[in-house]
């Protein structure tokens, strides 16, 4: 079953006739027509039982006697069926904050992530009559697909293409929002959006993926530099020639020797005075 819209009719109605066989109830004691006061005064009660008060962005399910009869969306004070059971279910959008997790990604190192869930209730008879508590299953669920979303995914790319938790956040987000709405509507519950909102390498690896990061962006810089580095020693032998200064084999290397350990070098290089011969 889905949700479904009920009967009502507006709730003044009910007040009124509250009033009226209240005021008429107690008329016919002082007239001592005591059955038809009674009546009139059971009347008055089993009036209230039908007023029924529904806040702005929120549901009312109404159910007789086990039997689900509609829901309420519209709000307003509201007359139903007598002795129907009202159940107030929340429209409005809520967060969810997964707590931190400790998984595997999918090189197998422990990692810590977490995530936080939009969402909202779009269908309140699974809500309620489908899940036992749709707020529990909605806290359970988003923790299950947010562990299984991250083992499908290495924290970090170093010599592959393809996604990685880190370098691709908001498709993994996607990803998890998409695998989130499959599993929780069953529960009437619609997925607006979700994000990570953590992400580290577990403590006990943290310090050796520190040192991995690090010696690949030093090694990544490198091969910037000693591009470059060849680049320019190439252009200054082409230069040197154009001038019509030739040099030989050994004095070529000698100074492609001295231009890439200059340039490369971390430190500034420290010149030397040769005042001999090469030979």
């Amino acid at each position: 079953m889905k949700e479904t819209k009920t009967w009502a009719l507006n709730g003044f109605i009910g007040l009124l006739l509250f009033f009226a066989a209240l005021g008429l109830g107690i008329y016919s004691f002082t007239q001592e027509s005591f059955l038809i006061g009674a009546i009139l005064i059971v009347v008055s009660i089993i009036s209230l039982t039908t007023i029924n008060v529904v806040q702005p962005n929120q549901a009312s399910v109404i159910t007789f006697f086990g039997s689900y009869l509609g829901t309420i969306r519209k709000s307003g004070m509201w007359l139903v069926i007598p002795f129907s059971s009202h159940k107030k279910i929340s429209l409005r959008v809520r967060n969810f904050n997964s707590v931190k997790l400790k998984v595997n990604d999918i090189d197998g190192n422990p990692i810590e992530i977490a995530a936080v869930i939009v969402f909202k209730v779009v269908d309140t008879y699974k809500a309620l009559f489908d899940v036992d508590s749709y707020e529990k299953f909605v806290e359970i669920q988003s923790e299950t697909a947010l562990r299984h979303v991250a083992s499908k995914y290495p924290y970090d790319r170093y010599e592959t293409e393809g996604y990685s938790l880190r370098g691709n956040a908001d498709e993994v987000a996607a990803e998890l929002s998409t695998e989130l709405q499959h599993r929780l509507s069953v529960a009437g519950v619609e997925v607006i959006e979700s994000r990570l909102t953590h992400l580290a390498y577990s403590t006990e690896i943290a310090s050796a993926m520190l040192q991995r990061q690090q010696a690949s962006a030093i090694l990544s810089a490198r091969s910037i530099i000693v591009e470059g580095a060849v680049g320019m020693v190439q252009l200054a032998v082409e230069q040197l020639e154009a001038k019509g200064l030739q040099l030989d084999e050994e004095r070529k290397a000698a100074m492609i020797n001295n231009l890439l350990v200059a340039i490369v070098s971390d430190r500034s290089a420290t010149p030397v005075i040769n005042t001999g011969t090469l030979y």
